[in-house]
């Protein structure tokens, strides 16, 4: 039988660079690369002080899926996911208008 773990997140917490590799099982590179190519945007100004939110555990996870599932690169699946993000947006304001 699998285990599943499930992490339940809080909106305004944050987590430092090591605790959100440990959330989503990257390693550290990895998430260094996401924040070099844009697709994180950690609150500080070096690894030491990075803080992550709610949002970066999500891009890390669709990022990690676009990779294995798709074969996209970094700078591919940081472009999806600003599209994503828009098209969630522009969702959410129709439903707003109609």
């Amino acid at each position: 039988m699998e285990k599943y773990f499930i992490t339940v997140l809080d909106e305004d917490m944050t987590w430092g660079f090591s605790e959100i590799c440990t959330i989503c099982r990257v390693d550290h590179e990895l998430v260094f690369e996401m924040v070099n190519e844009g697709v994180l945007t950690p609150e500080g100004s070096s690894p030491e002080t990075w803080r992550f939110n709610a949002v970066a555990i999500k891009r890390i996870q669709v990022t990690c899926r676009l990779q294995h599932d798709l074969g996209v690169n970094l700078p591919g699946a940081a472009l999806a996911l600003d599209l994503l993000e828009e098209l969630e947006e522009l969702r959410s304001r129709l439903r707003q208008i109609t």
